[in-house]
């Protein structure tokens, strides 16, 4: 086509502001949800799991009083906790240990059993000569479950146990002040020591080992897998067309159009749905034999592998149908809703608990979310079904079940009712396509 014919189209004003504005929304949409989701993880707090566990027995403190101080701090934690913001599980050692293993808590509070009786050792060191030991409260983390949360996990502990400690401390100087002789007073590094008498020490519950990428390996190889299915779906919808001749396919300056097939959509559709499930089926393996070669910890590649097989096929089953329902918009379809909307609510970087709360909506169905959660759970909970594996399975399968029916249905009603696939010129003259060639390349710089 020479440029005098085809300069007026350039003229039109939506041969360029269309996608313009189409970048723009698309762009803008991302880097509001993007940068709305990360900012202020604390002020999003909504509903974070967290254990404690109180398994102080209580003993005698040195003015003869039966107490159970590790009971007064849990309540006074418990107390100083907003319950819209933190959901605090009381349970004992043996649930919440379940509750770690499970990645069903970020962490968890400990008061030992002894909480009491070391207090009660603390005041009477206090004005008697010898090494003064501080009772201690452990905060574990739960690294597996995400490495942020185990970062607001620390930072929830250290406030609620500052108050109880701060509470805790002035009760024990008043009572150490009443035992001592007449005339008598607290040694400096005594009144500090009571002031706050509790140690607080953060420890991991099963830290995660080495190649793990410091627990975001789970959520990369998550985005490997949607991003195969749904970039896979883009590729093999865009190979499969251009050899039936549908679209037409370019190599540099080779331009080929191949004579048009008259298979139906419902079979092209299977085609390309067919085509996604060996990719899956490759490409899941390469997965996990790159992350193997590079050092990444898989205890269950088996099951990796599989699991990689349905994610894979679902998303670009999925997104396959979407394209060949909406045709061209549905690349965009499929970019915010696997993508733009997928990543922010995928709750591996910022725990959905603690993001703004149209994430925490999202990851009931988005992609993204059931993925992680099954590969989270296959690689760091050794694929225990209660840690997001039978979660995540389940509505993969189900994303499955939906791209199948969706697409089947509406392109059967295509084809009944006779939308073929046969181009419609539009425009001024002079933009009709000179015509197609059936297998023949043609090269533009020969063209006039």
């Amino acid at each position: 086509m020479s440029p005098e014919a085809a300069a007026p189209a350039f003229r039109r004003p939506t041969t360029w502001v269309l996608p313009v504005v189409a970048v723009s929304i698309v762009m803008s949409l991302l880097a509001a949800l993007y940068l709305g989701g990360i900012l202020d993880p604390k002020e999003n707090f909504r509903h974070f799991p967290v254990a404690l566990v109180v398994s102080d027995e209580g003993d005698v403190l040195p003015n003869g009083e039966q107490a159970n101080l590790g009971q007064q701090i849990g309540q006074g934690i418990a107390d100083g906790i907003d319950a819209e913001k933190i959901d605090l599980k009381q349970v004992g050692i043996a649930e919440a240990q379940n509750l770690l293993a499970n990645g069903d808590v970020y962490g968890a509070i400990v008061v030992p059993s002894d909480f009491t009786k070391r207090v009660s050792i603390l005041t009477q060191a206090s004005v008697v000569a010898g090494d003064i030991e501080r009772p201690i409260v452990t905060i574990m983390t739960n690294p597996r479950a995400g490495t942020l949360g185990s970062s607001l996990m620390t930072t929830i502990g250290d406030t609620a146990l500052d108050s109880a400690n701060g509470t805790l401390g002035e009760r024990l100087t008043t009572q150490a002040t009443e035992a001592l002789p007449a005339g008598a007073t607290l040694s400096g590094a005594a009144a500090l020591t009571l002031a706050a008498p509790v140690d607080i020490v953060v420890t991991p519950y099963d830290p995660l080992p080495d190649g793990t990428g410091l627990g975001l390996s789970a959520f990369y190889y998550a985005l490997l897998l949607v991003l195969a299915g749904f970039t896979g779906a883009m590729i093999a919808s865009a190979l499969v067309d251009s050899a039936l001749g549908f679209v037409p396919l370019e190599f540099g300056p080779t331009f080929l159009q191949r004579r048009r097939s008259t298979d139906s959509r419902l079979r092209v559709l299977a085609a390309k749905w067919l085509t996604m499930v060996v990719t899956g089926f490759v490409v899941s393996g390469l997965y996990v034999a790159i992350a193997t070669a590079l050092g990444m910890p898989i205890p269950n590649a088996l099951g990796l592998w599989l699991f990689g097989v349905l994610a894979i096929s679902a998303v670009g089953i999925t997104a396959v149908s979407v394209l060949s329902i909406f045709g061209t918009p549905g690349l965009i379809l499929n970019l915010v809703v696997f993508v733009i909307l997928g990543l922010p609510s995928a709750g591996a970087t910022i725990p959905i608990q603690a993001s703004p709360a149209l994430f925490g909506w999202l990851a009931q169905f988005e992609p993204m979310h059931q993925v992680y959660l099954a590969v989270r759970s296959i690689l760091y909970f050794d694929s225990r079904w209660n840690s997001g594996l039978a979660h995540g399975l389940g509505m993969t399968l189900l994303g499955l079940v939906i791209g199948l029916v969706l697409g089947a249905l509406v392109i059967a009603i295509y084809d009944r009712k006779g939308y073929d696939r046969t181009p419609a010129v539009t425009g001024s003259p002079g933009d009709e396509p000179e015509g197609l060639v059936d297998d023949v390349a043609q090269r533009s710089a020969g063209r006039e």
